[in-house]
């Protein structure tokens, strides 16, 4: 009955998208612009100390829909907004940009959308290897609140505080 419930409310809930969003909602832009955005995010997470979020997807996948669903939320999009600069790349039909999925470590064959999160000045911190978010569509917005909590900024450590 459990799964039941949850498979009738994302089925409610993509409805919902459905109807609120147009039928061709862009999330990613054309696939060449993503090495201009990429550039435009390391200038933009050094300035304001943010980490960046690489999402690798298409508008084609409704996994990648419901992950900017959730990553706009009334939960999420603060911490997004406040810790992270978020680059949507898009890959086409899995054939494009293959080689920044490649230079971060992410295996797209594994599903999309897919991760990775790099410092505030371009190194790479985690790529995700096992298509965690793939199934976007049987998680819950939890998922993506913790995942952007584990990886978010550290607060810097204040001068006067005796250990950090």
């Amino acid at each position: 009955m459990k799964i039941f419930s949850r498979f009738a409310a994302v089925a409610l809930l993509l409805l919902g998208v459905s109807a609120a969003r147009p039928a061709a909602h862009q999330i990613y832009p054309p696939p060449e612009q993503a090495k201009a955005d990429l550039a435009a995010a390391l200038k933009s997470a050094a300035a304001t100390h943010r980490r960046i979020l690489l999402d690798f997807g298409g508008d084609w996948c409704p996994d990648c829909q419901m992950l900017d669903l959730y990553f706009h939320d009334a939960h999420n999009k603060p911490l997004l907004d406040a810790g992270f600069v978020l680059v949507h790349i898009n890959i086409g039909h899995m054939d494009a940009n293959l080689d920044l999925a490649a230079r971060y470590g992410v295996p797209l064959h594994r599903g999309v959308p897919a991760l990775a999160v790099l410092s505030e000045h371009g190194k790479l911190l985690y790529s995700q290897k096992n298509g965690e978010f793939e199934a976007m569509s049987r998680m819950q917005s939890s998922s993506v609140t913790g995942f952007l909590v584990h990886w978010r900024q550290a607060a810097p450590c204040p001068v006067v505080a005796a250990r950090c």
